[in-house]
């Protein structure tokens, strides 16, 4: 039997927005985001120059807005969030491939720098499987650094043969729409950069 897998990014491929910046307003509400984002603005400044990483630039977000909330208050607003708010993010036309995959009996697997705290309950409740960034924890908070590699880029493809062999499947599909997902979509037989199959 011939045996197909699609590998989908979640943030601006799946939904419209950047759900960690949603979920930092969801949260903290409007006036602390934007307090808050102007003041790390300068790191977010250097992450676009390229001068500091992606790693780096989240985990100054994540400490700014997160650092020592209690691991399951964080998670029961990452619960909410996933299952109230994302579902409105989800672009028709992402959702449209996901539900051919599904019909096909594709295997389907969100691939996310998005920490796996707030994808976990939206690909659960669609019964998707997921590989995401995690978060490190200290004594039951949350420390605002990554525990292991932000997944994106390299990392993505990484992470995804650490759970799957490529040589078992016939069709590899692969959706993406940032630099971020160029790797991940190099290993795909039918690579789609911000568009969908009909």
């Amino acid at each position: 039997m011939e045996r197909s897998i699609a590998f989908f990014d979640f943030d601006g491929t799946i939904t419209r927005k950047d759900t960690m910046l949603e979920l930092v307003k969801f949260i903290k509400g409007k006036p602390e985001f934007y307090k808050g984002m102007a003041l790390i603005s300068p790191w977010l400044i250097a992450m676009k120059l390229k001068l500091v990483s992606n790693h780096k630039a989240k985990e100054i977000l994540l400490k700014k807005f997160f650092k020592d909330m209690p691991l399951q208050e964080f998670n029961n607003y990452c619960e909410r969030f996933s299952l109230n708010k994302i579902p409105a993010l989800v672009r028709a036309d992402a959702w449209k491939a996901i539900e051919e995959h599904k019909n096909s009996g594709d295997e389907i697997v969100v691939v996310t720098a998005s920490a796996e705290n707030w994808i976990s309950p939206w690909c659960k409740v669609n019964g998707l499987k997921y590989i995401a960034t995690k978060l490190e924890t200290s004594e039951g908070n949350i420390t605002g650094n990554l525990c292991g590699l932000n997944c994106n880029s390299a990392e993505k493809v990484n992470r995804i043969k650490k759970e799957f062999d490529p040589a078992g499947f016939k069709n590899i599909y692969c959706y993406g729409d940032s630099g971020g997902d160029k790797e991940m979509l190099s290993i795909a037989s039918h690579p789609f950069f911000r568009v969908f199959k009909g």
